[in-house]
């Protein structure tokens, strides 16, 4: 099985990365997560200067992080004479240093740590809405540096279709896909306030529930541009990659679900990758990029109904509870579907958790 990917010349062993964030924020750490078999490194974004983090910082769910971390704690200073030499001396994977955040601060430190990175990655928070900018991003990179841009977008872009454009329009070489959605708010009804230590207790959501966002700007991004796309919002699991680069992403990046279910979470999907493309009869990863990015492209107004399976259907109720119709019945013996009633909207299918409905999705 071959899950080698390449990204803007990047070879990578396999397309599997960790995200921007805390789990990458010095030598220890990324030096750890290497070891979980990683197809390439991505720093904590860089900026000119260190964080000032309020705290706490990270609060999670068996569903989400809200985060309120910034760039990294570390000055650039510590990074170029500290954590980026040692760990070049080690690393055997390509190393995406992830800055931020204006034209300014990016011209500053572009040229101190263009020695180091195999390509840079730059957060897009604050310019999610002017294309201009990104021509002023990208060249204030490239003007001391031949390392591949890649501009990270923001989930709340008002028109990445658009935005995806002006990065290829101005020679950014790849996008990835997406930041954490926000501001959000934790309200601690007990305590009346939320758990996090921003202003306002404010902070970003991230981890599965934003997957099927992130699945829908990379596709959308992937029908309207060339640029290769990196993948990241909700992963945690192989599937789920298998689901990014089947939308168009040629890798992905997780963070969230390691801090959700441990940093194993790395090697996990790596190993069961083989496995869960073989099961969908692909024996090479590259197959599989963008074959879904132009489905659906018609709208479907055929009304189906749903069929039920008596031998796997265990009467628990859950779709008749559920049916927003009311075309839904129970007896003793079996559940009962008014076709009359029926819109055919598919919930009844979606929710049952043995499977036992069908013809409708």
């Amino acid at each position: 099985m071959n899950l080698k990917v390449n990204i803007c010349g990047l070879e990578l062993n396999n397309p599997v990365m960790p995200a921007s964030g805390p789990l990458t924020g010095d030598l220890d750490k990324m030096i750890k997560l290497e070891n979980s078999g990683l197809g390439a490194m991505v720093t904590k974004t860089i900026s000119t200067k260190a964080a000032v983090v309020p705290r706490p910082c990270i609060v999670g769910t068996n569903n989400y992080i809200l985060n309120t971390e910034l760039w990294s704690e570390y000055s650039p200073e510590k990074w170029i004479s500290e954590i980026l030499p040692a760990y070049k001396e080690i690393t055997k994977i390509p190393l995406i240093i992830s800055m931020g955040y204006s034209p300014e601060d990016l011209s500053l430190l572009t040229p101190k740590l263009s020695q180091f990175a195999d390509a840079f990655e730059i957060s897009t928070h604050y310019v999610s809405e002017d294309p201009d900018l990104f021509k002023k991003i990208i060249d204030s990179i490239k003007n001391y540096s031949d390392k591949s841009v890649f501009i990270k977008f923001d989930p709340t872009i008002p028109n990445p279709e658009k935005m995806a454009q002006a990065v290829q329009n101005a020679n950014g070489d790849g996008i990835v896909i997406m930041n954490s959605l926000g501001p959000v708010y934790p309200l601690n009804v007990n305590e009346k306030n939320s758990p996090l230590g921003s202003t306002n207790g404010f902070g970003w959501i991230s981890g599965p529930v934003i997957k099927l966002l992130a699945l829908a700007l990379i596709k959308r991004v992937a029908k309207s541009c060339d640029l290769p796309i990196i993948g990241v919002g909700g992963i945690s699991s192989a599937k789920d990659v298998i689901e990014f680069m089947m939308s168009g992403a040629t890798g992905i990046q997780l963070l969230s679900s390691a801090m959700i279910k441990g940093k194993k979470v790395y090697s996990e999907i790596i190993n069961n990758l083989p496995k869960e493309l073989k099961k969908l009869g692909y024996n090479d990863i590259n197959e599989i990029i963008g074959i879904a990015k132009n489905s659906n492209e018609e709208e479907n107004f055929v009304k189906k109904t749903p069929v039920i399976n008596l031998s796997k259907c265990v009467k628990c109720g859950l779709c008749v509870r559920a049916c927003p119709y009311y075309a839904l019945s129970m007896t003793s013996e079996e559940i009962i579907v008014n076709k009359d009633e029926c819109f055919g909207c598919g919930l009844c299918q979606s929710r049952c958790p043995t499977k036992a409905i069908s013809g409708v999705l």
